[in-house]
């Protein structure tokens, strides 16, 4: 039988996950918030090896991501000899952008002779099908400025930057960095309003050649009220490669603002 295991990060995608595969092995990490309850099992990013150990004992075949893990702050004096052993390679990962890191992590999984999954695989309905998903129809602005979003990122995905951008009667407002959505939304809603010009749109979607099996790009109920505070007339994600959260909660948050989900081929 094929065991799966969820590393779990916060947030209630690794909750969803648990709860549709009761048999799965959780593994949450010290330092990492979570919403995990019951069987757990706790790990330090440091103990790589004895993760390994325990995946094999527990027989563990496949391996989801799930939910925010961040940048751990690592000690190398404390590394077991399976941390010792990927280091090389991980420690010069980390000072990169994400799909450099998360390409290295997929690779030490898998040498470990474990299948690595997307969430997106395990539950139905979880990625964004195409169409307007809630909402007001978008203005042909708003269409031209999530082509115009998408160009931009697009352009950027050689330098590994982020999944998001706000866009704005063609202008740039925002654009997602390390400090992730909330943080681009928050400085877009601050913008002075002479430099804006109409309400523009927030884009989700992944860079080119992302590996959506552990960093899929995703909006919630928050982040669509954080776009509704950041004034933009809706938001647009890439159909098929961008997870809606807790889509009814999403879906209620967007009637409660006025804001339309657009999901487009980008």
């Amino acid at each position: 039988m094929s065991r799966l295991a969820i590393l779990c990060g916060g947030g209630n995608l690794p909750v969803a996950l648990a709860a549709a595969y009761s048999d799965a092995m959780c593994v949450v990490f010290d330092g990492v918030a979570h919403d995990m309850s019951g069987d757990v099992h706790t790990h330090r990013f440091e103990k790589m090896g004895g993760l390994f150990d325990a995946l094999k004992a527990g027989g563990v075949t496949r391996l989801v991501m799930a939910g925010g893990l961040g940048r751990p702050a690592l000690n190398p004096a404390e590394f077991d000899a399976g941390m010792m052993a990927i280091a090389p390679r991980l420690l010069p990962a980390l000072q990169g952008g994400d799909d450099a890191i998360l390409r290295l992590i997929i690779a030490v999984f898998e040498e470990q002779g474990l299948e690595v999954v997307g969430a997106h695989e395990l539950l139905d309905g979880l990625a964004a099908e195409e169409g307007l998903l809630a909402g007001p129809e978008p203005s042909a602005q708003a269409l031209q400025d999530a082509s115009r979003a998408a160009d931009i990122l697009l352009a950027l995905s050689p330098l590994d930057v982020g999944q998001g951008m706000v866009v704005a009667a063609g202008l740039a407002l925002g654009i997602e960095t390390l400090q992730g959505t909330d943080a681009m939304l928050r400085f877009v809603a601050e913008t002075p309003k002479h430099l804006r010009r109409g309400k523009g749109v927030f884009l989700k979607a992944p860079k080119r050649g992302q590996d959506l099996r552990v960093d899929m790009p995703a909006i919630g109920p928050e982040t669509v009220r954080a776009a509704a505070k950041a004034g933009v007339e809706g938001i647009v994600v890439s159909a098929g490669r961008v997870v809606v959260l807790d889509r009814p909660k999403t879906l209620a948050a967007l009637e409660e603002t006025g804001l339309f989900l657009l999901s487009r081929v980008i």
